[in-house]
């Protein structure tokens, strides 16, 4: 293991350095295939812890890999950031228990914010909205505590620091953001079609929200061209266990679909 920077502890199962394919702008139709005999789940044993840091009041963050480690097929899944909107916290942790896909590799952070969660709080534990404190296009919003309190600098958080660190060593094709209570997929710059993809296979609208500066998927898309972040918005509340498998198995289709 080494240390970065933002003190995140990276284990040494290095992602593949393989170029991603451009695919922004383009708007085709994704063809979602039934599974071939290559794309088989993996034995469950294939899965591999990537990074692990620690929120403002030192609880675990974790970004767990899963699937086929050299695949350029990569999806990241976050699922809470607001830490009163996390009901994708399970879709995220029904990802990690499935077993592996054999021709992807998921990288998935079931909770971003555990500090917020535990307060029922959008904010971290020292008052920042985590999804204004990344740095494109970062802005000063305030004052602290405030609803969209964007931190003192860029990336101030050690919350958003993990996540930077997380993207930046994985180099994802998707990125997928879960939120909460529009009940809808979000257009969110990048490539629409897989956008509206993941729309049409768990049955939500596809709608463009408003962008706001120092977003975690507008500057995801802004780092990699090749890239396709996009927000989720999942219903108010709970989800029931059939709904966390339709978003879970989602992804998983998804994934499979994807050139």
């Amino acid at each position: 293991m080494l240390l970065t920077g933002a003190g995140v502890w990276i284990h040494q199962a290095a992602a593949s350095k393989n170029s991603l394919p451009d695919r922004k702008g383009a708007d085709k139709s994704i063809a979602i295939t039934k599974p071939t005999p290559k794309d088989a789940d993996l034995p469950s044993s294939k899965r591999k812890k990537v990074m692990t840091g620690h929120s403002v009041r030192g609880r675990t963050l974790v970004a767990e890999r899963v699937g086929n480690l050299s695949s350029t097929r990569r999806i990241l899944v976050v699922g809470c950031l607001h830490g009163d909107e996390c009901a994708g916290v399970p879709v995220a942790r029904d990802l990690i228990s499935d077993r592996p896909l054999r021709r992807a590799q998921l990288v998935v952070i079931p909770d971003l914010n555990p500090d917020g969660r535990a307060a029922g709080t959008r904010q971290n534990a020292r008052g920042v909205d985590l999804n204004r404190n990344f740095p494109w296009r970062w802005q000063p919003l305030g004052p602290p505590g405030s609803l969209f309190y964007s931190g003192r600098r860029p990336l101030s958080e050690p919350e958003s620091r993990f996540a930077h660190a997380v993207v930046n060593r994985v180099h994802p094709s998707v990125g997928i953001w879960f939120h909460q209570h529009l009940n809808l997929v979000d257009r969110s710059g990048g490539n629409v079609a897989i956008e509206r993809g993941y729309a049409r296979i768990v049955g939500l609208p596809l709608r463009k929200l408003s962008r706001y500066p120092g977003s975690a998927v507008g500057w995801e898309n802004h780092r990699f061209a090749g890239s396709t972040a996009f927000v989720v918005e999942l219903p108010s509340g709970r989800l029931t266990p059939g709904e966390v498998e339709r978003f879970s198995d989602g992804i998983r289709t998804l994934a499979r679909s994807l050139p």
